[in-house]
């Protein structure tokens, strides 16, 4: 018998693995799928940009293959899911407020006790999320990058500002209602209120839109359109 493909999914957190991980084992189930968490925002991180980010992403990938002694032929797909963090919207939504120890998403600005640096970093994440999402091949494998609007918890759970514990219990709760039923899983993803349904790149222009990129959208259910069920 043929080894099954990898497919690699890159998240940034546990939680969105505990969220997703079984689910998406199910939905690929005539693949092997690999949720490699990367406990951090790949392209806020300090020294990445656009002319770097790809390589970045790919090291990543290269260093599990070699790790697990794989070659880049075991592997079918990179799947990556982003948060966007309000990465896109005006400068002018970013609201200075000092009575605040750390920034507060809403879905109409940003309050921070530190704008300009939130001004940086929306500078930095929206170039990297831009050459991302322009990049159709990493490692010469196919490659998609999917948003969950400002994050993963928004989404999921239509929840803004989660506490650690929250997230925990929050994907703990969403993947045991949802590990059984992946018809209600595709249905939730791909034809809410939130769902964006047009293709690719227009999913993209969609969320630079205005404050979208704070507002409650993602394009993840496009990566599933392909997939049948039973």
């Amino acid at each position: 018998m043929a080894r099954k493909k990898i497919v690699f999914v890159i998240v940034e957190g546990p939680s969105d693995e505990e969220a997703l991980g079984v689910i998406l084992s199910k939905l690929y189930n005539t693949s092997t799928v690999y949720v490699h968490i990367m406990y951090f925002d790949v392209t806020t991180a300090i020294g990445n940009t656009p002319s770097n980010i790809i390589n970045k992403v790919c090291a990543t990938i290269k260093q599990y293959a070699k790790d697990s002694h794989f070659v880049n032929s075991h592997f079918q797909e990179i799947i990556h899911i982003v948060d966007t963090d309000g990465a896109y919207i005006p400068n002018d939504l970013v609201i200075e407020d000092m009575t605040l120890s750390d920034h507060v998403y809403t879905i109409d600005n940003i309050r921070t006790p530190n704008k300009e640096g939130i001004i940086q970093r929306n500078a930095q994440k929206s170039e990297n999320l831009n050459k991302l999402y322009s990049t159709n091949q990493i490692w010469g494998l196919p490659y998609r990058v999917y948003y969950m609007s400002c994050n993963l918890d928004h989404i999921l759970y239509d929840k803004l500002n989660s506490s650690d514990a929250e997230k925990e219990n929050d994907s703990f709760q969403f993947a045991k209602k949802y590990r059984a039923d992946i018809n209600g899983f595709l249905s939730f993803i791909s034809n809410s209120d939130f769902s964006v349904n047009t293709d690719y790149k227009a999913s993209w222009i969609h969320i630079k839109e205005n404050s979208n990129s704070l507002k409650r959208y993602s394009n993840l259910g496009l990566c599933f359109t392909e997939l049948k069920v039973d």
